[in-house]
């Protein structure tokens, strides 16, 4: 378990819930580390856990009936996932990457479900969870069928970007070219080239070390602004 100052530092729903559901939640939380390029978890596993990302990159990804392998989120600092196949009881229906040495913060079961029963301040993080997730997977589509590279980059970037999925980000990330190219689906030099178009466009400045941005929104409209 950990203690309650680091529930407080790694998940934000926590501030909505009251001491004694925080202090259930932290007894049902652990962390784990992962080597980069270690799968958390492959599609079709049972993995009953709710997960946040303590520090590190995640990727979620699944492979379509064709074989192509579809990217779905990156997620990083702050960010929680996995409460639908919890709740629906089912396998994960992506694979969950490192694509970074990540430590996750691990809630079990009995913890989720209690917390889903008894608190409202939790649930209505879940509802915003869903409302988040529903808008980015249909951005997902959008992206496969409309968007072209330099699109697929800036969607990719936005939902890192964006407070609601991914909190603990703020307007710097640290990211690699080669990390924002396995989040796109993209290699290295045509994600290269997409981010100094990017770049250029103003929605997005290259620094050392990662990426710097005004508003994750610039990003997430960036497809249907421009490009």
């Amino acid at each position: 378990m950990i203690s309650l100052e680091t529930l407080k530092q790694v998940a934000v729903w926590s501030k909505e819930l009251t001491p004694d559901e925080a202090e259930r939640a932290r007894r049902g939380v652990s962390e784990k580390t992962f080597g980069k390029g270690a799968y958390v978890s492959h599609q079709g596993d049972r993995f009953d856990v709710w997960a946040g990302v303590t520090s590190g990159l995640v990727k979620l990804s699944t492979v379509s009936d064709s074989g192509k392998q579809v990217s779905l989120a990156g997620l990083t600092t702050g960010a929680w996932f996995g409460e639908g196949s919890i709740l629906k009881n089912e396998p994960r229906r992506y694979d969950i990457v490192a694509l970074r040495e990540t430590r996750l913060a691990m809630m079990d079961l009995s913890t989720f479900n209690w917390l889903f029963e008894h608190s409202v301040g939790f649930n209505r993080f879940l509802v915003r969870q869903f409302n988040e997730r529903l808008g980015q997977f249909i951005g997902q589509v959008e992206n496969d069928r409309m968007l072209d590279a330099t699109g697929r980059v800036a969607r990719a970037l936005a939902y890192l970007f964006n407070p609601m999925t991914n909190p603990g980000v703020g307007c710097h990330l640290a990211i690699t070219q080669e990390e924002v190219g396995l989040l796109s689906g993209l290699s290295r030099q045509v994600t290269n080239q997409s981010l100094k178009v990017l770049e250029t466009a103003g929605v997005l400045r290259a620094e050392r070390g990662g990426i710097a941005i005004r508003d994750w929104r610039d990003l997430a409209k960036y497809g249907t602004m421009a490009g």
